[in-house]
């Protein structure tokens, strides 16, 4: 792929997040492709929340991924705890920097850089029901189809929640 080619498949930044979330985003984004996990940034979920990241592996395991940059932004958004009706797993994913020890126990922890990432903690799993898998695993696979859709054809009509 020529790099005029590769450079019409990254998307644009939605203006939502700060550069240090941005950060944050791509290293794990980094870790769990290596992962052979597939991601999708800002996932709608039936809530009505958007999840930062949402991640499916080949068996269908959906993790989501809240993003912290600062304390305050910790301190200012409590939403974090809904997600756990939305999938199997769910993890904080800070800046090493990050003071962790004010973060849950009882949620999975990634560090992370612009460059890469690790898990610090994996945290508890639970399987989510089949219907709720089935709806999950719908709006991962519709949001990234529009996504792709409107790389290649920024004036397409019709697709919605993504």
């Amino acid at each position: 792929m020529n790099s005029l080619a590769a450079a019409s498949l990254v998307p644009p930044v939605d203006g939502r997040q700060s550069d240090r979330a941005l950060a944050i985003a791509r290293g794990v984004t980094r870790l769990f492709a290596a992962m052979d996990l597939a991601v999708v940034p800002e996932l709608p979920l039936p809530s009505g929340r958007r999840a930062d990241l949402t991640a499916l592996s080949r068996t269908g395991a959906l993790w989501i991924v809240e993003i912290k940059s600062s304390v305050e932004d910790f301190r200012a958004d409590r939403k974090w705890s809904d997600y756990r009706a939305h999938a199997d797993r769910v993890f904080f994913a800070v800046a090493p920097d990050f003071p962790v020890g004010i973060l849950p126990e009882d949620a999975g922890l990634i560090l992370a850089d612009a460059h890469d990432a690790e898990i610090v903690r994996e945290g508890p799993s639970q399987a989510l029901s089949a219907p709720t898998r089935k709806v999950m695993m719908l709006r991962f696979a519709r949001a990234a189809a529009g996504r792709m859709t409107l790389l290649c054809d920024p004036q397409a009509r019709g697709l919605t929640d993504l």
